[in-house]
């Protein structure tokens, strides 16, 4: 199936400035939200207590807030609808080793003149597990990214390798971006989607940059701009494909998967549209930005093949008894 005809070249490479300068306008915005608005970490992250309560009717929020305040231990938590209206989440940024009590008891004691309701969650992270995981997390990401760098260099070419990285980290930006902006909470899901991202958005580039680097093999044309053009034109129908087939699967989870999971199939939506825009517009122009050669990958291909053909040879010389 083809949504784009294979036999028409789009000129991407003759519009790469400006693909380039909306990237940079999207990531230096994505920076200035997480610098203005900054994070919201989550307990995973801070550490603290997340209790879910559901009343028979509407919960009062209002009054929620004023019987918590009442409690110095209390007094920080933040409140806030959760799915629907009889549902509420209380994030607290203390755990029962400072209460000196069970929290679940405290709570269900101080929320009395508030309603009807039941206690369907609570959980808890003591601020150093909490430490720990944003530690863990930090160094995850950025292994994630060195491992990439060096398998890209390994499998094509250096530029290939940072105009991959480079992509990524366009794609990782505007997700944090986009989380800093709807103000979702940074928890070990979010970081699971971001890991994601970085998978789905790398097999994406490698896809287009495998095409790149086969019709440099095979064009006779030395303009890298229309190398480039042809083989991400080729590419397009696959692309748009799979990314449309993910993004509504991904929608499937955010509209029906329940609250629970909002966050991770939100980060995952932004993540599959960014995804696929940089691995179309993006990840090839940084190439063509980085001066990749044509002559030179030529030239080192075939003193690769040359190299190749002598080991054979003396490889058959040994096995023949001749060496």
């Amino acid at each position: 199936m083809e949504i784009f005809s294979s036999n028409k070249i789009y000129d991407f490479m003759g519009k790469r400035l400006i693909f380039l300068t909306i990237s940079a306008a999207l990531v230096l915005a994505s920076i200035g939200l997480v610098v203005v608005k900054g994070l919201n970490l989550g307990i995973d992250f801070t550490g603290g207590t997340v209790i879910q309560v559901q009343y028979t009717q509407t919960a009062p929020m209002n009054k929620i807030r004023e019987v918590l305040i009442v409690k110095d231990e209390f007094s920080k938590a933040s409140v806030t609808k959760f799915g629907n209206d009889k549902e509420v989440i209380i994030k607290i940024p203390t755990t029962t080793s400072t209460l000196g009590t069970d929290i679940g008891d405290e709570i269900r004691t101080i929320l009395k003149p508030t309603g009807t309701f039941e206690i369907r969650r609570v959980d808890m992270v003591g601020a150093k597990v909490g430490g720990d995981l944003k530690e863990k997390g930090i160094k995850a990401l950025s292994l994630a990214l060195i491992v990439i760098l060096i398998y890209v260099s390994f499998r094509f070419e250096w530029r290939f390798a940072i105009a991959s990285i480079l992509a990524l980290i366009h794609d990782v930006c505007i997700a944090i971006g986009a989380i800093s902006l709807f103000n979702i909470d940074i928890n070990l899901d979010i970081l699971a989607a971001i890991l994601t991202i970085l998978g789905y958005s790398l097999n994406d580039t490698i896809i287009v940059f495998d095409r790149i680097r086969e019709g440099v093999r095979t064009s006779q044309d030395n303009r890298l701009n229309e190398v480039v053009n042809e083989s991400v034109s080729r590419t397009l129908s696959r692309t748009t494909l799979t990314s449309l087939t993910t993004f509504f699967v991904v929608l499937t989870l955010y509209l029906f998967g329940g609250e629970i999971i909002n966050g991770f199939s939100f980060t995952l939506l932004v993540g599959v549209v960014v995804g696929t825009y940089s691995s179309i517009f993006v990840a090839a122009s940084f190439l063509v930005q980085l001066n990749f050669s044509i002559s030179d990958y030529r030239k080192n291909e075939a003193e690769k093949l040359k190299r190749k053909k002598e080991k054979d040879k003396m490889r058959a010389q040994f096995e023949s008894g001749m060496i």
